[in-house]
């Protein structure tokens, strides 16, 4: 059980920061500088850093068993810039 919260908790860190780097310097790159292919190489380390994200939580909600609710809270959380790093300290109870 503690491996796999752990495993989801480092990715979640991860996929954060790659959601930061992709809002915060590929998109003013891509819109203010004329450079589309961060948005285009930062996007797609983002997307399988987040279906990775999706797969250890569905991991972690299994082993940890949490209810139904905090799972949803730990993934709407992740749609939200900044969101990982506030649940991180839920998650990290369960470790």
């Amino acid at each position: 059980m503690q491996h796999s919260v752990k495993r989801f908790r480092q990715i979640g860190m991860i996929e954060g920061y790659s959601y930061l780097i992709l809002l915060f310097i590929a998109m003013p790159l891509k819109y203010f500088a004329g450079f589309p292919l961060a948005v285009k190489i930062v996007g797609m380390a983002h997307g399988i850093l987040f279906i990775l994200f999706c797969i250890l939580l569905a991991k972690a909600w299994q082993d940890a068993k949490w209810s139904a609710y905090e799972s949803a809270i730990f993934f709407v959380a992740s749609l939200i810039p900044f969101g990982t790093f506030y649940t991180d300290k839920m998650v990290k109870k369960y470790e």
